[in-house]
C-alpha cells in the first residue's frame, strides 16, 4: 500500500522553494476537498492567491480531478491552469495526460490530493513523489467517508505538518 512521503495540513503549506530544493518543478493536483472545499464548491482567496505564486515562480500545475462535473472547468479557467477531468483516479492514465499537458515528467512532479487511495496510491504506482493533506471540509461522498476510515486506521499515529 501506499503511505504518503509528505502529509501537511494544506497546500498552502508547499512553496516554489522546498520544491525547487527537491528538484521539482510540477504539482499535479487534486480539485476537491484539496483546494476547493466540498460544500462550498469555490476555491478561496487564500487558495487562488498560493496558486498565482506557484505560476509565478514558474511552477508548472495540473489539476487532476476525478470529477465529472462541468464546474471543475470553470475552476481551472479561474485558476488559469491546465486540467485532466474525469480522471479515474488512482489508475495512472490521468496523471500521464496531466504531464504531457505541462511537458513534465514523473521525476520533476509532485501529486498533490486529500485521499491515500486516490492521489497518493496514483503517485506511487508512477513512482512520482506524494503529499497527501488534510480534506477542506469533512463533509464528502458515501464512498469516500468509507475510505476516509480506513485511512485514519492505516495513517494512524502520524499527524499533518504545517510546514515542510
Amino acid at each position: 500500500m501506499a503511505i504518503p512521503q509528505h502529509y501537511l495540513t494544506s497546500v498552502l503549506a508547499i512553496t516554489p522553494a522546498w520544491l525547487r530544493a527537491q528538484g521539482k518543478t510540477t504539482l499535479l493536483i487534486d480539485l476537491d476537498n484539496t483546494l476547493m472545499p466540498r460544500d462550498t464548491r469555490r476555491v478561496g482567496a487564500d487558495i487562488k492567491e498560493w496558486y498565482d505564486r506557484m505560476q509565478a515562480a514558474g511552477i508548472k500545475l495540473c489539476l487532476v480531478s476525478n470529477s465529472w462535473h462541468h464546474q471543475c472547468y470553470d475552476v481551472a479557467q479561474y485558476l488559469g491552469s491546465d486540467i485532466v477531468a474525469k480522471a479515474i483516479k488512482p489508475l495512472p492514465f490521468a496523471f500521464l495526460a496531466a504531464l504531457k499537458k505541462v511537458g513534465s515528467t514523473r521525476r520533476e512532479s509532485v501529486v498533490v490530493g486529500d485521499q491515500l487511495f486516490t492521489d497518493v496510491l496514483g503517485a506511487t504506482l508512477l513512482g512520482m513523489t506524494s503529499i497527501m493533506v488534510e480534506p477542506l471540509v469533512t463533509y464528502d461522498l458515501g464512498h469516500t467517508l468509507i475510505l476516509r476510515h480506513v485511512e485514519r486506521w492505516y495513517l494512524r499515529g502520524r499527524s499533518a505538518r504545517d510546514e515542510l
